[in-house]
């Protein structure tokens, strides 16, 4: 970076979350999805700020609970394009943590990685505290230089080819956030593609985008193990035209050595006998199969025929994430970080109602993530029309009706942070359907 102004600076001033930055171009006027990126274009996708807003709540949580040692927290925002990402972290986190952190933007684009530290040059953190670098590289070169305890990989479509250098990179205890935006691969609807790079199949039905998610999670934990390493996932969240995983990742060869544990099959309109199957392996709790469930889970080892059409997988069964983690993402710890405050004579020229209109896009970034914390663990995610449709009982009930019923009976349960009305509940199956019938006797009484 020479210091020199790169064309079309100084291009139009932008602020996400608290934090202020110019794009060459206005961010309503950008697309949604993954982008072929034009020489000298700098690809800006508003899409994602929810997701840039959730790695600054959860680096801060890592940061509280010792999760990244004690000493320096080496991060990388590895295709940063703005520079966005690791730009929030400095401004956005306390002092106290930002002070700790040498965070690295790479990128192949040398306009990208100046626009970004021209705009750093310009707003620099509000505290003062942290150090950012530029890096421009490849990735995959650059991201073993030395061992990293956060890294971030945001690609055009499928993240596979920087999964194994970036898991390579990290220090012992370590934190890797990867998103996929090749969600029509993940999700079932190209399933050549999906085979091809993920070697799973995923039944495109209501909770494809739930399957999508752990294929990832499959892809990344088998990846790990490669490298002696463990994976216990954080987050997990479909938005929009992308999925998102973040993982703690750990060196232990024992638990590398169990990976397939916590691999298996995701069954629709599972038969009799795979329920049993599947309550025999702990993955549902013990219910009457008088009125089978719409899905269960089976474990890798259970024998399935791949080109039965119920089947999905293999992927991840285990928790999506982890319960610490998402308790500490509320909407009110989401204001309290990112959350921007109104000012007289604003240089964005941002009135209230677009302080308070950025307030709420915070708040529905982490929208159900708490809630859900206490049952992340849970193995049914139940789509309420779908359970309607099912059982043949009518209007569906509501996810806040469900959860509350089977909260009253004395099971967990909570609305689902999902794309479409859900909810989870560790309930065994005969519970939800009576749940749902007393729903349905409420709405209509």
């Amino acid at each position: 970076m020479d210091g020199t102004e790169p064309e079309d600076w100084p291009g139009v001033l932008h602020r996400e979350g608290r934090t202020l930055c110019r794009l060459a171009r206005d961010p309503s006027e950008s697309g949604t999805g993954p982008a072929a990126k034009g020489q000298g274009d700098v690809f800006h996708n508003p899409a994602m700020s929810g997701s840039r807003t959730r790695s600054v709540l959860l680096l801060q949580h890592c940061i509280e609970e010792g999760l990244l040692g004690n000493g320096s927290i080496y991060a990388l925002d590895g295709l940063s394009a703005t520079g966005l990402r690791a730009r929030r972290w400095l401004n956005e986190l306390p002092a106290q943590s930002a002070t700790r952190i040498s965070a690295t933007m790479g990128d192949m684009d040398p306009v990208a990685l100046s626009w970004a530290m021209k705009c750093h040059e310009e707003f620099p953190p509000e505290h003062g505290k942290g150090e950012l670098l530029p890096h421009l590289g490849d990735l995959r070169k650059s991201v073993l230089e030395h061992g990293r305890h956060w890294v971030d990989i945001d690609p055009y479509g499928s993240p596979l080819p920087f999964l194994d250098t970036a898991i390579q990179s990290l220090a012992r205890r370590g934190v890797a956030e990867i998103s996929a935006t090749d969600s029509a691969a993940l999700t079932g609807s190209s399933k050549s593609a999906l085979l091809r790079r993920y070697g799973a199949r995923v039944r495109t039905d209501g909770l494809a985008h739930d399957s999508g998610l752990r294929v990832l999670l499959a892809t990344v934990a088998r990846t790990a193990a490669r490298h002696e390493r463990s994976i216990e996932p954080l987050l997990s969240i479909w938005e929009s035209h992308h999925l998102r995983v973040s993982v703690r990742v750990l060196r232990s060869i024992e638990r590398a050595n169990d990976v397939e544990d916590s691999l298996g099959w995701r069954v629709a309109s599972p038969t009799a006998e795979e329920v049993s199957s599947s309550i025999e392996s702990g993955l549902q709790p013990e219910t009457s199969i008088d009125t089978l469930p719409m899905h269960c889970f089976l474990p890798l080892s259970h024998p399935v025929n791949r080109s039965d059409k119920r089947i999905s997988g293999p992927m991840w069964i285990g928790p999506l994430g982890q319960t610490e983690a998402m308790v500490s993402m509320t909407e009110e710890r989401a204001l309290e970080l990112c959350g921007p405050s109104a000012i007289e004579d604003d240089p964005v020229g941002w009135s209230e109602r677009d302080f308070e209109y950025e307030r709420r896009k915070v708040i529905r970034s982490v929208r159900h993530i708490s809630e859900e914390a206490g049952v992340i663990d849970a193995p049914h995610l139940i789509l309420v029309d779908k359970l309607a449709s099912w059982l043949g009982c009518g209007s569906p009930v509501s996810p806040n009706s469900m959860a509350e019923i089977l909260r009253d009976a004395g099971y967990r349960a909570a609305v689902a942070r999902y794309g479409k009305p859900a909810f989870r509940t560790d309930a065994p199956w005969n519970e939800i359907v009576s749940a749902s019938i007393r729903g349905g006797d409420v709405s209509n009484g």
